[in-house]
């Protein structure tokens, strides 16, 4: 059954708990309560039946009439008082049954009254029952009287309602009160951060409905504070993005019509390369490799500035032919160095990739590990491993060059900031990084020192299931694999 709107806010249910629980407490005030009253009653009565005995002592002879008398004073049927070791019948008129229970008040225990008067109060059944006490100002060792249940149980249940009205009453008050301080206090507070957050997601960019803390509550005010620093933030990234974003798409524009003018300028200088002229001969290397870096620059920009690049196409890759094939373009590229390439790949390994995508972070490593060596001028070797865990695979690509500098690890995957070489644009390793990511792996700069730099690639073996948004264990390979080979064949 569903609950009232009431009853799911929060004022609602701390109403409600608010009542339940003063009820809680109430009920077991009231327990001991009920038996502490049922004591004082048989208290009572004790005390009129001693007081009833004294008349009785204090004039011998006394008529059934006035003796009826004291007993329906005191409520009573008998009245036995022991005086000097004598147990005396002092007074007495016919008793309707036999005892059914007797109770010493002298030495209970409070389980005891309380055991006493949770019976009383569930046996219906008129009984009679003895009750033992001491004399009121120790006039005798004992008094003892036998008397109805009946009316002990009657003014019990009178008391029990008159606790539960009371209290019934105490606990409405006390949660209209305690419901008036928190919807104050608390609930005010919150409905405030909570309309805040709804304009603010209507329009973030605008600074005027970010949150202005005014929570008394301390734990409310730093809860404001945190907001209204987030929501800034978020504004001013926002705005940086937005003006990126523009600044972006004027970069694309003069990236593409700058490309175009470098394109036919590298026309010319081709022509450069066949002149017999030594000044030109010296110079047109220089203004080759400038213009060729120009135009890498236009078409990384543009690649770079493409927001839609596609989601990888995942089938069976087998790692030792992508490999061979990026090393051996890398390999044709330094001739001219003295350059070697090692490769530590199983020959059956397969991976869960795209191949276009994984040939255009793997060979954009080794190619950095090539300009990284040649730069150096002192050759060295790039070394290709790949294996595989329970997990994962990791493809790693490792070069004996001097290292990367301190700049290039700060910013190393960060767009037009990470260059790792004098020349560089910094967009290689953060597309590389991006699409890693689209496979749902790391690129990791795991080792970078004299010795050398480490790169390594890590793609989950696991896939996520869209049910459930787990990870769970991939499809078998070995179909793809299969395939790849007849293709192959």
């Amino acid at each position: 059954m569903a609950l009232p709107r009431f009853l799911k806010t929060l004022t609602g249910r701390f109403l409600m708990l608010t009542v339940i629980f003063v009820m809680a407490a109430e009920v077991m005030i009231f327990v001991p309560s009920i038996a502490r009253y049922r004591e004082d009653y048989l208290l009572s009565r004790l005390e009129r039946a001693q007081i009833a005995s004294l008349a009785l002592l204090a004039n011998d002879s006394i008529d059934m009439d006035l003796e009826d008398e004291l007993l329906a004073n005191a409520g009573v049927y008998n009245v036995v008082l022991r005086r000097n070791e004598i147990r005396q019948l002092v007074l007495s008129s016919p008793i309707p049954e036999q005892v059914h229970a007797t109770f010493d008040l002298r030495d209970a225990s409070a389980w005891d009254l309380i055991s006493d008067a949770v019976a009383c109060l569930l046996d219906p059944t008129n009984r009679v029952i003895r009750v033992i006490g001491d004399p009121v100002q120790e006039a005798g060792l004992l008094i003892e009287v036998t008397l109805p249940s009946d009316p002990l149980r009657a003014a019990m249940l009178d008391y029990g309602v008159r606790i539960l009205a009371l209290s019934a009453a105490i606990s409405v008050i006390t949660a209209l009160l305690l419901f008036m301080a928190v919807r104050a206090l608390i609930v005010r507070p919150i409905r405030h951060v909570v309309d805040a957050m709804s304009s603010y997601a209507q329009a973030p960019e605008d600074a005027r409905r970010i949150i202005v803390p005014e929570a008394e509550v301390l734990e409310l005010r730093e809860a404001e504070n945190a907001l209204q620093a987030m929501q800034s933030e978020l504004t001013a990234s926002l705005r940086q993005k937005d003006r990126l974003a523009q600044l972006g798409s004027a970069v694309a524009k003069i990236s593409h019509d700058l490309r175009n003018i470098l394109t036919t300028a590298q026309l010319f200088t081709d022509r450069l390369e066949v002149s017999e002229d030594p000044a030109v001969m010296r110079s047109a290397p220089k203004l080759m490799n400038s213009i060729q870096r120009a135009v890498n620059l236009c078409e990384s920009t543009l690649a770079f500035g493409k927001a839609e690049e596609p989601a990888p196409s995942l089938s069976g890759v087998r790692v030792a032919e992508l490999v061979g094939d990026v090393i051996e373009g890398e390999r044709v590229s330094s001739q001219d160095c003295d350059v070697s390439f090692a490769e530590d790949v199983p020959a059956t390994m397969i991976i869960r990739a795209d191949p276009e995508q994984m040939h255009r972070v793997l060979a954009n490593l080794v190619r950095n590990a090539r300009q990284a060596l040649e730069a150096a001028k002192g050759g060295g070797e790039i070394g290709v491993r790949a294996y595989e865990t329970e997990d994962e695979w990791v493809l790693s690509v490792t070069d004996t060059g001097p290292g990367l500098p301190p700049k290039a690890r700060e910013h190393l995957f960060q767009p037009f900031q990470g260059g790792t070489r004098k020349g560089g644009f910094g967009l290689g390793l953060a597309i590389a990084a991006e699409l890693v990511r689209g496979h749902g792996g790391k690129l990791l700069l795991e080792r970078t020192d004299e010795t050398g730099t480490q790169f390594a690639i890590h793609l989950p073996k696991g896939f996520v299931s869209e049910d459930h948004g787990e990870e769970a264990q991939p499809p078998a390979l070995s179909d793809v694999s299969a395939d790849h080979d007849r293709a192959a064949e």
